[in-house]
């Protein structure tokens, strides 16, 4: 039973890493453009309502209802401001951009709130759970596994069966041509960095309930997505899901034999897919919301 529990705690750990990692795979699935500020952007979420809990005493879901939309805003902000630039400026801009973006996130952050570890309050949400004999079932971590599926499957709907939907996945399988037929390509990029984002910061903010919040917390949470997104194909969102899973269950388990060999034992996994499958296990040179 340890070792079921073991892994039941991997997969949940996988669903907080896939819903951090929504907003990678998406950007990259319909724009090819690698977001390296994602993590800080996450980070900045979680600071975000932080804020607003400690100015207006709202409890944590209440701070959520109001950052998210606002995370939303910022990623179409960004993506109309910056992001449309660089991708029009070559393949190397984007990449340039979203580290210059990083650096300065992680800078602010750190002026504004200081180096020190910030903890989110959520009452007892990050301690409750549901015990079926040795087997635990953690709340929290299993409100991000709902969410993570629940991102990804109304994703995959509105990829599938809405007008904006269409829109997206022609823009991803031919800009020019979507241009030609007339889809307006800056709004509807907007709209999915704002996604983007706006999961991102979600997640992160989630996972702060557990570690807590630091400004260069930014860059360990940009890896861990990243992989969950190699791993289970670019592009492909229900592959990120499944990506993020495998990196949970290899370091749960492998955290119960040496502690100190669990992150290793995930970056060799991430090396490993990459090396016998480069598009990962679900990925397409087109998918998107696959």
């Amino acid at each position: 039973m340890t070792w079921v529990n073991d892994v039941v705690q991997g997969i949940f750990l996988g669903g907080a890493y896939a819903l951090t990692a929504i907003g990678l795979s998406l950007m990259f699935g319909v724009m090819r453009l690698v977001n390296l500020a994602h993590g800080d952007l996450a980070v900045c979420g979680t600071y975000l309502a932080t804020t607003v809990m400690a100015m207006f005493g709202v409890p944590l879901w209440v701070a959520l209802l109001i950052m998210v939309p606002l995370a939303f805003l910022l990623g179409a902000v960004l993506q109309l401001s910056l992001f449309d630039r660089a991708l029009a400026s070559g393949p190397t801009a984007p990449l340039l951009v979203t580290f210059g973006l990083s650096v300065i996130i992680e800078n602010l952050l750190q002026q504004i709130y200081s180096a020190n570890t910030r903890g989110v309050p959520a009452g007892n949400l990050d301690v409750a759970a549901v015990h079926l004999g040795a087997l635990v079932l953690p709340w929290l971590a299993m409100l991000k596994l709902i969410l993570a599926t629940a991102v990804i499957g109304g994703l995959s709907l509105l990829l599938q069966h809405t007008g904006w939907g269409r829109r997206v996945r022609a823009t991803s399988d031919d800009l020019a041509i979507a241009r030609l037929q007339g889809i307006r390509v800056r709004p509807l990029f907007a709209s999915v960095t704002g996604i983007a984002i706006a999961a991102a910061a979600l997640a992160g903010t989630l996972n702060a309930v557990t570690t807590g919040v630091y400004p260069a917390l930014g860059a360990l949470t940009l890896i861990f997505a990243f992989e969950a997104v190699i791993i289970g194909g670019l592009g492909s969102l229900w592959g990120t899901l499944v990506g993020g899973m495998l990196l949970g269950v290899t370091q749960v388990v492998v955290s119960q034999v040496s502690v100190p060999y669990a992150t290793l034992a995930s970056q060799l996994l991430f090396l490993a897919v990459l090396a016998v499958r480069p598009q990962g296990l679900f990925g397409s040179a087109q998918a998107v919301g696959g």
